[in-house]
This record gives structure tokens, sequence and C-alpha cells, in this order.
């Protein structure tokens, strides 16, 4: 009887529309800080990338500070566009894009690698392609029967993004470790394309939330 009175309170109650607002805030964070990595992996002196690193790392706490009002808002709704649960876990998979990518230009600030893998510039533009990607259906959102096939369409080049992504992260680690004769040169390069793939794969895990929000309510 409760669980039927609540649905039916539900569908007369407005939905509070501000957990979509953080949505697009966390999103912009996520393509700003994406495209000043892009910048980041075509500089050449530590100086430029130390610079970067702490724009990039401002984007950063801007998400943290959104998730915590996301998590805050979410003990004092009572009505969610989606299961709290599922909104926990987009605003988490959000986060961690933005953390990764800060990650990226971290090792990028610290290594300080002599020489660019060609490898990295070519994951650093996914890694935009990418954010570009989760925008779009970040706006796509509050209407998402309308937008249900659209959504789907993002979700699946995300996952093509991530797959292109790994292919270049294996050839280029592949050729490192065979051309690469300076160790320290081999490591920092490893270790800079392992965070930028990571980046790749927390991406594609935004679109797996999104497709488990699909499925539960479009």
């Amino acid at each position: 009887m409760f669980q039927m009175q609540n649905s039916l309170l539900s569908r007369f109650t407005p939905k509070e529309p501000k957990f979509f607002d953080f949505f697009k805030k966390v999103s912009v964070i996520n393509n700003d800080a994406a495209i000043l990595l892009g910048e980041a992996l075509k500089t050449n002196t530590i100086e430029e990338r130390q610079d970067y690193f702490h724009r990039i790392k401002e984007k950063e706490h801007q998400a943290d500070l959104v998730a915590h009002e996301i998590f805050e808002a979410l003990e004092t709704s009572f009505i969610t566009p989606f299961d709290r649960e599922d909104i926990q876990e987009l605003s988490n998979r959000l986060d961690d894009v933005v953390d990764l990518i800060n990650g990226s230009s971290k090792r990028m600030a610290i290594y300080n690698p002599k020489v660019i893998h060609p490898s990295i510039h070519k994951l650093g533009e996914i890694i935009i392609e990418g954010a570009k990607e989760i925008d779009k259906a970040i706006d796509m959102l509050p209407t998402l029967r309308k937008n249900k096939t659209n959504l789907k369409n993002i979700i699946e080049k995300l996952h093509r993004l991530e797959n292109e992504a790994d292919e270049i992260y294996e050839q280029a680690v592949t050729a490192i470790f065979a051309n690469e004769t300076n160790a320290i040169e081999l490591l920092k390069n490893k270790g800079l394309l392992s965070e930028l793939e990571r980046t790749t794969d927390a991406a594609e895990h935004v679109g797996k939330i999104i497709g488990t929000i699909i499925v539960k309510y479009a």
C-alpha cells in the first residue's frame, strides 16, 4: 500500500531539476579539462607543463565541489529524477574522468619527458572527443525517452573510442619497448600512455551508467 502511494505521489510531484544542472556543471569542467590536457601534451618545457597541471588541478577541484553538492542534494531531496544509486554512480564516474585527466597532466609535469611519443597526442585527441560526447549525453538526460536512440549512439561511440585507445596504447607500448634505448624515457612515456588510456576507460564507464539509466527509465 505504501509503495502504491509513493508511486502515485511521484507521478504528481515535480522532479527536481538541480541534478541535471549539477551533471552539466561537471560535464563542462570535464570538457574544459580535456582541452587543457590536449594543449598540455603539446608543450615542450617543464614550466609550461607545470602551469597546465595547476590549471587542470583547479578544474579537478571544481569537479570535487560539484560532486559534494550532489551528495548533499541526495541527502535532502525527497524526489529525484533517477534512483539515488544511479545519480551517485553517474556523479562518481564523471568525477573519475576529471580525476584521471588531472592524473595525466600531473604525470606530464612530473615526468617531463624529453620526447613525446606520437600516440600520446592521439590518446589526448580521443579524450577530448570522449568529453564532447559525454557533454552531448548530459544535455539529453532531461529528455531521456525522446533522446533514447541518440544516447545509445553516444554510448556506442564511447565504446569505440575506448577500443581505439586500447589499440593505440598496445601498439605504442610495443614500439617503445622495441625502439627506446633510454630506460628512463621509456618509463616516462609508458606511464603517461597508461594514465591516458585509463582516462578513456573512465569515459566509457560514464556511457555504461547512462546505458543503465536508459534501461531503467526510457
